[in-house]
């Protein structure tokens, strides 16, 4: 079943066409990556899907009427409220969800978040890879059916790195459908099930990463994107 299908997307943004008509689906189960160089059009992607940005023209389709209650998104910064606590704000992102969270699921959700001693600590002064990590929580505190992750893991350490994807392997073993974009091939490769390659506002191929290999016969994903996204 498909959650989200788009259809002809087409976006412009000060006369000049970012996105091109590109046809694109999420799977119910899978986990999607989006990848592309900077500035290719993942993010306005993701914003038209989410109904955030209104394509124009072209269409999104819906596997359900309230789909914005079953949706959580991280997109590139999260708006923490500002002195509250890493704790206080997975509350207050709770009841923003109309999710009433009790002390033990409080306590489990920073637990799963890597933040088990940072929970009084103000949401602002975390670290980067903290807040990363605490942006995934409060975007899944009501359980979403999909969760759109918009490049988690820029601009982090290693360790921190590896943190992010366990909290998204996580999500996958709990049944939830993860869409995330990315231009970190190795981070690619260890997650996703499917992958959208994207260039110039275009989809330039699409499919699952072995396929995707053979296909262009290159050996292997770090290959694929150098070829995929070569700049003409």
């Amino acid at each position: 079943m498909n959650l989200i299908e788009g259809k002809k997307l087409v976006k412009n943004f000060n006369n000049k066409q970012v996105i091109q008509g590109i046809d694109l689906e999420i799977k119910q189960g899978e986990i999607l990556a989006l990848i592309g160089p900077n500035g290719v059009g993942k993010s306005t992607t993701i914003a038209m899907l989410l109904g955030i940005l209104a394509p124009d023209s072209g269409s999104v389709s819906y596997w359900r009427d309230d789909y914005k209650a079953h949706i959580g998104a991280q997109l590139q910064s999260t708006p923490f409220f500002e002195g509250y606590s890493a704790k206080e704000n997975l509350r207050l992102f709770g009841a923003l969800y109309h999710t009433n969270l009790s002390d033990k699921q409080i306590d489990q959700k920073l637990a799963d978040c890597h933040l088990e001693d940072a929970g009084k600590t103000a949401a602002v002064k975390l670290s980067i890879g903290q807040q990363k990590r605490l942006a995934i929580g409060v975007t899944t505190v009501h359980h979403p059916e999909l969760v759109v992750l918009d490049e988690p893991t820029a601009g982090l350490d290693p360790r921190s790195r590896h943190e992010i994807k366990a909290m998204i392997d996580c999500l996958a073993d709990n049944n939830q459908t993860v869409l995330f974009s990315s231009h970190d091939m190795e981070e690619v490769e260890k997650l996703a099930d499917r992958l959208i390659f994207m260039n110039h506002g275009k989809i330039v191929d699409q499919g699952q990463p072995g396929a995707l290999i053979k296909k262009n016969q290159v050996k292997n994903l770090e290959m694929l994107y150098l070829k995929l996204t070569e700049t003409n």
